[in-house]
């Protein structure tokens, strides 16, 4: 077999070979796709609301209701500020994913601790859950999807 014919059959080939792939490129544009992305980005948008008790050394026991995600530290900017000299600036965050609602420490100076376990990470948080930032405790009384 000559040379040409090799590049004859090797075009044949590339011309089949992307033809397949725009096949398969329009496969994701199908109904059935398109409904399981539109449900994933529904649910990564799900709000919460927190209800969360807090308790400040020095001061009586506090109520906080706030849309998660929300910021705890220091700062007035935070959504939850803590008037506690140990919080960082921005020490914590609440975040939710899909209607779970997670806790992530910022870089915080003194860390931040979930149950009594320092955190790595983002970890899932649970009403009756109680998160230690300086020496401020707050208990997550109730985690609810807001309608």
């Amino acid at each position: 077999m000559s040379l040409a014919a090799h590049l004859r059959i090797g075009t044949l080939e590339i011309t089949a070979l992307l033809a397949c792939a725009a096949m398969l490129a329009a496969v994701p544009r199908s109904s059935r796709f398109a409904a399981l992305a539109r449900r994933d980005e529904i649910g990564a948008m799900l709000p919460v609301k927190a209800f969360l008790r807090i308790f400040e050394m020095g001061a009586a026991p506090r109520a906080f209701e706030g849309m998660v995600p929300l910021t705890i530290g220091r700062d007035r900017a935070c959504e939850l500020a803590l008037a506690d000299g140990e919080v960082s600036r921005r020490h914590a965050r609440l975040e939710s994913q899909n209607g779970v609602v997670f806790l992530r420490d910022l870089a915080s100076s003194n860390g931040t601790f979930l149950n009594g376990k320092r955190l790595r990470g983002a970890v899932e948080t649970l009403p009756g859950d109680e998160i230690d930032l300086g020496t401020t405790r707050v208990l997550v009384e109730d985690l609810k999807p807001w309608t």
